[in-house]
């Protein structure tokens, strides 16, 4: 980007939404952290047609933490790396291992980076009837152990950000007990609970389906805020993007956990059909998500106020470096957005009943309003590149490793 182009553009932003606004909206991009997920980078297909898995993936955690300190050099907003038991952390599979997990966190050090949210695998072999609600009392002590395992790493290696999510559920009417099933959810969930610190965060996630298509034990916000609650004050919701109606009001479901002091968390992707494969865009839904967050101090704020972001991407088409790279970019520009709204204004629209003169000023800045140039002058003041897919592309790091993981 050319530093005219920038300096002309936040002129035009601070004439329209005051510099001290704009300005604001600078230092809350160059806040903004987002955990890169370490099955995106890997062998992990994308889609349910296909097992495409992105040139020059990496082959094992260690090529991963490559991969995310390198956007992160780039990005300088993904100093953290998710990951998950089974696929991070285990020699077999089926068991996770405390001591793969200090060595991971070691080599995170050693590259500049983190080791970020942490979740129990609980939808791989074995959880074919489910895992907090299968039948077999000896499989749901095994995902039970293995989740208070990840509450350990999380507190002792992470940054105590624990996220679950289970595939239990039912494909037919009558194939389960509905009530029954949440109510051992309910009781596993508590079991596991109790012996998890009471220092990390505990993020409950929910799907309306898949893998299950009647019925999800977890199917919405209000499931998992249920459940929240039952637990413990450092228990919240984890909101995914992709595991929603196509007409939900996320935003909304924002605004009420905001009100009710739960802190949660984020897997950011965009979802056209339910599901949460593809790369986040700057669209009109995330701008309006970053606005409540925003608002309620939940972004861009301080430690013990923030909410957990991750990102949750994996299509079957894209290269993934790239995939992640435009989703920060996308988020970082959804936050801009919402930093600028003129709430004066607004406050004043809604006063004088103008419902109209009010939508306007709100799109002004979430839908109207350029602030490329806010995003650019972040990164410059912290070193780096203005555009981070555009020096990707230029680095040769691709070439590279296509060529070393041949």
């Amino acid at each position: 980007m050319d530093r005219k182009w920038i300096d002309r553009g936040m002129e035009n932003l601070y004439a329209e939404f005051g510099e001290t606004r704009v300005e604001k909206a600078v230092e809350a991009v160059k806040k903004f952290q987002v955990d890169v997920p370490s099955w995106t980078l890997g062998a992990f297909g994308g889609g349910r047609f296909g097992d495409y898995t992105s040139p020059g993936f990496a082959r094992n955690i260690y090529e991963k933490l490559d991969d995310a300190a390198f956007i992160n050099n780039l990005t300088g907003a993904a100093s953290m790396v998710a990951t998950h038991v089974l696929w991070d952390f285990s020699k077999d599979g089926m068991e996770g291992d405390y001591e793969i997990a200090r060595k991971v966190r070691d080599e995170c050090r050693s590259r500049g980076l983190f080791l970020g949210g942490v979740s129990p695998t609980c939808f791989t072999s074995g959880s074919e009837n489910g895992s907090f609600i299968a039948p077999d009392g000896a499989t749901r002590k095994r995902y039970v152990e293995q989740t208070v395992l990840a509450g350990r790493i999380a507190e002792k290696l992470g940054n105590k950000v624990l996220g679950l999510w289970f595939p239990d559920g039912s494909l037919y009417p009558g194939q389960v007990e509905i009530r029954d099933s949440y109510e051992l959810m309910k009781k596993t969930l508590k079991e596991s609970y109790s012996a998890i610190s009471r220092d990390v965060l505990i993020l409950i996630e929910y799907k309306v389906f898949e893998p299950n298509t009647y019925s999800t034990v977890i199917p919405d916000w209000g499931t998992a805020f249920v459940l929240a609650r039952s637990l413990g004050e450092n228990v919240g919701a984890l909101i995914d993007l992709g595991h929603h109606h196509p007409i939900a009001n996320v935003e909304q479901i924002v605004a009420i956990l905001l009100a009710e002091k739960m802190r949660s968390g984020f897997h950011f992707n965009i979802s056209y059909a339910l599901d949460d494969d593809q790369a986040v865009e700057p669209n009109q839904q995330a701008a309006r998500i970053f606005y409540e967050l925003y608002r309620g101090g939940a972004v861009a704020s301080s430690p013990s106020k923030n909410w957990a972001y991750m990102l949750d991407q994996a299509s079957g088409k894209e290269n993934r470096i790239h995939a992640i790279i435009h989703s920060i970019d996308s988020l970082h520009l959804s936050l801009a957005k919402a930093a600028i709204v003129d709430t004066d204004k607004l406050k004043e629209a809604r006063r004088a009943g103008e419902i109209m003169l009010a939508n306007r000023i709100f799109n002004d800045a979430l839908i109207n309003a350029d602030v490329r140039p806010i995003v650019a002058k972040a990164r410059m003041e912290k070193d780096l590149p203005a555009d981070p897919l555009e020096a990707f592309v230029k680095s040769g790091y691709q070439k590279k490793i296509e060529s070393d993981r041949k």
